[in-house]
């Protein structure tokens, strides 16, 4: 079983674990979103922790479960418990998916898919009239799309012979001169998450260290800026992890240097809770401040105005 960061390469298939269609969250216009299952990057606060391991896993919804037993009857490593507090004993469980193939209720559902590089461009193909319509196009997100390099490259490749607008969203931790060769040509759009200026906290709380995310953001800035290329820099803000005064300073400072003049604050979205819950997995304790709640407007709109100060946008 590969690790979180270890996904097979191939040009013809990936672990995706979601394809959105009519998305108005992840770039211009009506937009499809592939979501990559793998991640380098480990963060406490993800949204999407379902992204994070470059594997199969199973959720289960205890508010679908109906208690008909089929699960329990098919499953052949008796690894489902109704005494197990996530009901799933996932050192048991070898995710043959018996069990998410009885379910009757989707409570328990399989947690990404390998598709083929085909079937998934006949999902995008689809929704090419309202790309038109609206001026969008695809975004590949995740967890992370470069660690899929070859994959990703020949997606963007097979979406510009169609005329469709691409962007990928990254954390940045990716090999430079790869993700130059192989996806930078077939971009229009980057959005480029820069969550902790300090290289101790971010390798404590995002699980890696934070150079060569910046170093990248700093030379495909410079490359953005000669070719005209939209260069998005976006910060998740977290309390008590990235929405403090000090490391936004830092950050805006460094986006300064940078020559960035806009960058995208994301609301912080407490609902990564529950879905950590549905993989029978739970918050580090004291990691974020307030983890269960909505940030105060007034707290974004304090952390606008420091990058106001900067005169970015």
């Amino acid at each position: 079983m590969r690790g979180r960061s270890e996904p097979a390469a191939r040009k013809d298939r990936a672990l995706i674990f979601e394809v959105k269609g009519n998305s108005l969250d992840d770039g211009p216009g009506i937009r499809t979103v592939v979501f990559f299952k793998g991640c380098p990057l480990n963060c406490v606060w993800c949204h999407n922790p379902e992204s994070k391991k470059a594997q199969v896993e199973i959720s289960f919804d205890r508010e679908k479960c109906i208690g008909c037993g089929s699960c329990l009857a098919a499953c052949p490593e008796n690894a489902l418990d109704r005494a197990e507090t996530s009901f799933i004993d996932r050192k048991r469980c070898t995710l043959c998916m018996e069990c998410t193939s009885a379910c009757p209720s989707g409570a328990l559902s399989q947690v990404g898919r390998y598709l083929h590089i085909d079937e998934l461009m006949a999902e995008i193909e689809k929704d090419i009239p309202f790309f038109r319509a609206s001026a969008g196009g695809i975004t590949l997100s995740g967890g992370e799309p470069s660690l899929y390099m070859d994959f990703s490259s020949n997606l963007l490749q097979r979406a510009k012979l169609k005329e469709i607008h691409t962007l990928v969203e990254t954390c940045g931790f990716f090999d430079y001169r790869k993700f130059m060769e192989a996806l930078y040509p077939f971009l229009d759009t980057i959005y480029y998450d820069i969550k902790i200026f300090d290289p101790t906290e971010h390798k404590r709380l995002c699980g890696a260290p934070n150079e060569k995310i910046l170093e990248n953001f700093k030379l495909l800035a410079a490359e953005c800026s000669r070719d005209g290329k939209e260069l998005l820099p976006r910060i998740p803000l977290i309390p008590g992890a990235t929405a403090t005064s000090e490391n936004l300073a830092s950050i805006a400072r460094f986006l300064k240097e940078s020559g960035s003049a806009r960058v995208e604050l994301l609301s912080y979205n407490p609902l990564w809770l529950s879905k950590l819950s549905l993989l029978g997995q739970s918050a580090p304790c004291g990691s974020v401040s307030s983890p269960g709640e909505w940030m105060p407007v007034s707290q974004v709109e304090q952390c606008r105005k420091l990058f106001s100060d900067f005169q970015i946008k």
